[in-house]
């Protein structure tokens, strides 16, 4: 009986190492490539910072309400909607909405989540809150082919 014993127990910790090693690799598959430029390291940090709490004199809710993990995981539309995660954003955009009848930007997508969701004050374009925030969601794209008008994850 030991010896089953003994057996189960080897074969519960390889399954825990298997498991967290499939983790670890989750992770590191979905976390974008580091940001080399120290210029637009700065502005990314600044971004993540704005992302995870800034209010823009809204609602009370962030960036990070709707988009979890810092946009690397998909999160959920104050209405409930599930949205996709933000990790290849930037390699989607521009893209045509048919809804407006137009395309739209990565620029007009912030800031018309910032201005709808956040109820929020909408950075004016080229100001150095949405510069930020711009520099940020392009890093979570970081190593990722660009797809225009393509899926996001």
């Amino acid at each position: 009986m030991n010896h089953v014993r003994r057996n189960s127990s080897a074969l519960l910790k390889l399954a825990a190492t298997i498991l967290l090693g499939s983790a670890t690799l989750a992770v590191a598959a979905t976390a974008p490539a580091p940001v080399s430029d120290p210029h637009l390291a700065k502005l990314a940090a600044q971004g993540k910072t704005l992302f995870t709490q800034a209010k823009f004199k809204g609602n009370g809710r962030v960036c990070e309400s709707c988009h979890l993990g810092g946009g690397l995981e998909p999160g959920r539309r104050p209405d409930g909607k599930p949205i996709p995660s933000l990790a290849n954003a930037a390699a989607v955009f521009p893209r045509y909405k048919e809804r407006a009848g137009r395309v739209f930007t990565l620029s007009d997508q912030i800031r018309g989540c910032i201005g709808g969701a956040l109820e929020g004050q909408v950075p004016e374009e080229g100001s150095e809150e949405l510069t930020a925030l711009l520099v940020y969601v392009t890093s979570l794209s970081q190593g990722k082919a660009i797809d225009m008008g393509g899926k996001p994850q």
